[in-house]
């Protein structure tokens, strides 16, 4: 069964919503703008709801894709930084490669071993192609 099954509006404009948002971080009230000068009358909020729905599932089944030519083959490490964001610290965990890309990347308002944990287990997941980091 589709995940767009027993929805109003069809599969494409879903899509290019969701995707214009995502890419181009246009607003919800110019996305809906957007796609009523194309004839698809639609409420921000509307949109709002899609994306909640369907970028996390979409980023699922499209993040091997993305990352498997770019970054095959080379070797990744695990960084964590400390940043003070609207008045509390944060720690910021990232996963680089050799090169300096940022592979995936994991925001937590407590600096614990459950937080650094929990990262590096979505990361070794969504980067099972790559290996286990290595060091430079």
């Amino acid at each position: 069964m589709s995940i767009f099954s027993c929805r109003r509006y069809p599969k494409d404009v879903i899509l290019w919503a969701v995707r214009w948002y995502c890419r181009y971080g246009v607003s919800y009230r110019d996305l809906e703008q957007m796609l009523t000068e194309r004839g698809v009358p639609v409420d921000h909020t509307t949109i709002y709801r899609w994306v909640q729905r369907y970028a996390p599932e979409l980023d699922k089944r499209n993040r091997w894709y993305r990352r498997v030519g770019q970054w095959a083959a080379q070797s990744w490490q695990v960084e964590e930084t400390s940043l003070r964001i609207g008045g509390r610290w944060c720690s910021l965990y990232r996963a680089l490669t050799s090169p300096g890309d940022t592979l995936d990347f994991y925001l937590s308002t407590r600096r614990n071993t459950t937080s650094a944990k929990r990262f590096l287990v979505k990361t070794l997941c969504s980067t099972a192609h790559c290996g286990p980091p290595k060091g430079d």
